[in-house]
This record gives C-alpha cells, sequence and structure tokens, in this order.
C-alpha cells in the first residue's frame, strides 16, 4: 500500500498546495455516528482542528455503516459546498473510490482513516491512516491458540462484509488459525454492524455448536457476542476475544467475559487525519501511511498506559 500510495506525492494537486496556503472547513466523514469508536475519531480531529484555528471542522457520517450510498451523499455534498479537505473513513472500498476521484479532481486533499479504498485509487488520495489490520487479526488469532488450544471450533462474528478492515482483520485471524492450528472456523457471520443481529446470531451459535473460542471482529458485534455469552450462561467458559474499547467491553474484559479485547488508537486516527490534511493545506509534505496501531487489553493490562491511551 505505501509503495502505490507515493504517487499520490507527485500529483500536481500537492504541487499546487506547495505553494499555497488553504484555509477553510475540513470534513470528517465516518462510517456511522451511532458509534464511540467513531465519536472517539470525532474526539481526535476536535483535538486536533484546536491547533489549527485558521480552519473549521465538521464530522458527519450515516446512520449505519451499511447506509453506503449515504456516506456516497456525504462526501459528494461536501465537495459541493467546497470544503478545503475530507477525511474520510470508507464503508465500501469500490463505492467511495468514485466520489474521492471527484474530491481530487476538484483540488481537495483526502486523508483515508481506518479502511482502504479501491485498488486503483492510490493517486487521488494524500495519506492513509489505520491500524494494521492484518497484523491486528493475527495478534488476536495468535492469543486464541494460546488460550484455548489448537483443536476444537472457534466461531468468527465479522461486520460488514467486503470492507477493507474487516478483509485483512478478519481474514488474516481466520488465516493465521488455518495455519497454525486445527481448529475448525465456524463462520464468519455478519452483524452488520448491529449489536442486537450479533447477539441473536451469537446465540443461535452458543446452541448449536460446542465452542472453544469466538471473535467479535468490531466494538457492535463484539458488545453483541458479549452479550449473547452472558445470557447463555457461557461467560467465562469460551476463550472470547472481541475488537475494540468502548465502557462496554472493557467491562466485559473486567468480568472475564471476554479474555481480551484488541483496540485501535481511534482518537489518533481523527487527530492525525486532520493533521495531516492541515499540513497538506499548508504545503507541507505527509507520509503517505501511518499505522495508528492496535492493543490488546487485557484484564492484567487494562489499568496500564499502555491500554489507558487507546481506551475510549
Amino acid at each position: 500500500m505505501k509503495k502505490l500510495l507515493t504517487t499520490a506525492l507527485a500529483t500536481g494537486l500537492l504541487a499546487t498546495m506547495a505553494s499555497t496556503s488553504f484555509a477553510g472547513e475540513i470534513a470528517v466523514i465516518v462510517k456511522t455516528t451511532n458509534s464511540n469508536f467513531w465519536q472517539n475519531v470525532n474526539k481526535g480531529a476536535s483535538a486536533a482542528i484546536e491547533t489549527h484555528p485558521e480552519h473549521t471542522m465538521s464530522f458527519n457520517g450515516p446512520a449505519s455503516e451499511s447506509a453506503i450510498a449515504d456516506q456516497v451523499a456525504l462526501v459528494e455534498n461536501a465537495i459541493n459546498r467546497g470544503v478545503s479537505g475530507i477525511v474520510l473513513a470508507p464503508s465500501d472500498p469500490e463505492a467511495l473510490a468514485p466520489v474521492v476521484k471527484r474530491a481530487f479532481e476538484s483540488g481537495i486533499p483526502v486523508t483515508i482513516i481506518d479502511s482502504g479504498l479501491a485498488e486503483g485509487s492510490e493517486k487521488h488520495y494524500q495519506a492513509f491512516l489505520s491500524t494494521d489490520n492484518c497484523a491486528a487479526g493475527q495478534q488476536a488469532a495468535a492469543m486464541m491458540i494460546d488460550e484455548a488450544g489448537t483443536s476444537g471450533k472457534v466461531a468468527v462474528m465479522s461486520y460488514v462484509a467486503g470492507v477493507g478492515s474487516e478483509i485483512g482483520r478478519v481474514g488474516c485471524f481466520v488465516e493465521h488459525l488455518t495455519e497454525n492450528s486445527d481448529l475448525e472456523i465456524v463462520g464468519p457471520f455478519y452483524s452488520q454492524s448491529q449489536m442486537a443481529t450479533a447477539l441473536n446470531q451469537t446465540t443461535d451459535i452458543l446452541a448449536a455448536n460446542k465452542l472453544v473460542g469466538i471473535f467479535g471482529a468490531n466494538e457492535p458485534t463484539a458488545i453483541g457476542m458479549g452479550r449473547a455469552l452472558e445470557q447463555s450462561g457461557k461467560a467465562g467458559q469460551v476463550t472470547a476475544i472481541g475488537f475494540d474499547g468502548n465502557a462496554d467491553l472493557q467491562d466485559m474484559v473486567k468480568s472475564g467475559t471476554l479474555l481480551a479485547t484488541a483496540v485501535q488508537g481511534s482518537f489518533q486516527m481523527g487527530e492525525l487525519g486532520v493533521n495531516a490534511v492541515a499540513d497538506i493545506l499548508d504545503g507541507k509534505s505527509v507520509d503517505t501511511f501511518i499505522d495508528t496501531g492496535v492493543v490488546l487489553v487485557t484484564k492484567d493490562n487494562i489499568d496500564d498506559p499502555v491500554a489507558q491511551n487507546v481506551l475510549y
């Protein structure tokens, strides 16, 4: 990805910006506003904009991560009203690519956070900020093997099929288990990032299978998974690993419902994403890829600074 992104640095867009300072609105558009994870991105973006008083910031997103057309419309609206820059977490790599190209053609710099765009889109945005989702999935899988062993069934509770973060996170989790154990994968099942859907799916899966482990790959999915474990009386009996770090998931780690939850630097995505756009507008160079990191938060380290800095 980094090699591909370097083509963006040679564009006329950046050449123009190198000699001109722009001020105006930076539009932060995320996958949904109905999630503590994305609200933590908002907090980071809000903190960043305070250090760039020449700019204002707007924060928006659709009602759900599956409302892809609504997110496309939000980006189109930002372009139409002439924003100075965009920070975008694309819900669908293919559907958002054309509108990012339109932003580029309109002279609006874009930084992409969390999930990548379709291959070939790299020349239309200037920086990509994300957790290395493949590495995160591998870390979660290694912990699963260490705790649950190398045989039995592990259910995979995912969110929206085909999203860039899901492809890396879930794909590499499954691949690592397959290559390093005899664990049988049940799923993946897709909650569409709806907690109630994940709860119902997990309840059914627990009833139909004797599991040794289960993985919930984003915040609403992991919360629904954890609640199903608690309601079924199987909390602590199945090795459960979640993803993201809101208060509900922290409580589940503390209670033992979850062995761990993998937490991304969501605050950093917003903060560094806005800073990158502001730097571009000020004619400064930016890194083409910034890894915002992940921490496996457990009962043992949840109060340590390494965990507290990413929890929200």
